[in-house]
């Protein structure tokens, strides 16, 4: 499935939805479900970021990633956002996100991040740590890197630190069942089956999808079987819906954000 030569109206991207809808429920199982209340709350808050940085992008349809950092939350929603309409959610996991306290392990910032072609990403090689670990998964698992971010550094009260934020799978055999609770150095854990589904559809790979056209380190990247949607996008949006949240969204993402509201999510 080639990407589009243009984006797709509002009436194929409603369909390009509910196919993606489809395969998530068949391809990635131990799904959450979320009240409506909580769901709209972290909805609200991914908006609320999206309207802080000056090029949003949401001025044609896409699907973009939502993760709530939230230590009693731990989730991550794949949202269709279509201009005018209600976002819809795709579909719900577990994630691990950053657990501050100790050597080398700290909060997952919030913010609003790009998966750019600035950026190369990589796959996982399968090998095991000094502790028998195979912290990135199997070989293969994909890698979205984002670059440096900073945030909050636990040892210096107001401190702040640079961390490599990543998105990636974990060891399916000793730390996959940790997932959902903070766990991470920082980075975002996801399950492999998660791991699998965003990568073969290139949920946010649009921008990677059209480097690879001219670019062969691209499209040895991505994953030879691809199919990717129509409605890709480029963004992971990372928000706190407990109390503590406060991080400001500072990235710069692609084209003007519009001042519409996402109102209220279908699913």
């Amino acid at each position: 499935m080639a990407q589009p030569a243009a984006p797709p109206g509002a009436g194929d991207a409603q369909t390009s939805l509910a196919v993606l809808h489809a395969l998530m429920r068949r391809e990635v199982p131990h799904q959450l479900t979320l009240s409506a209340g909580h769901r709209q709350r972290i909805l609200d808050l991914a908006w609320d970021l999206l309207q802080q940085v000056p090029d949003a992008g949401l001025d044609r349809p896409q699907a973009l990633l939502v993760v709530d950092r939230n230590p009693a939350v731990q989730a991550l929603l794949v949202v269709g956002a279509i201009p005018g309409k209600p976002w819809e959610v795709v579909g719900a996991t577990h994630v691990s996100t950053g657990k501050p306290g100790r050597k080398e392990h700290f909060v997952t910032p919030v913010g609003v991040f790009r998966n750019t072609a600035d950026i190369l990403g990589y796959r996982a090689e399968g090998t095991k740590n000094e502790n028998g670990v195979r912290g990135l998964g199997v070989k293969g698992m994909r890698v979205w890197d984002f670059g440096w971010q900073q945030t909050d550094d636990w040892r210096a009260p107001g401190a702040r630190i640079d961390i490599r934020m990543e998105m990636h799978a974990t060891d399916p055999d000793l730390l996959e069942q940790r997932i959902g609770r903070p766990d991470s150095e920082g980075c975002i854990r996801i399950p492999a089956a998660m791991n699998r589904f965003l990568d073969r559809y290139g949920v946010i790979d649009a921008d990677l999808e059209a480097a690879a056209k001219m670019d062969p380190r691209f499209a040895a990247l991505l994953a030879p079987d691809r199919m990717p949607t129509p409605i890709a996008g480029t963004l992971l949006v990372v928000v706190d819906s407990s109390a503590g949240g406060r991080d400001p969204a500072v990235l710069p993402v692609s084209r003007q954000a519009r001042a519409a509201s996402p109102l209220q999510a279908s699913r």
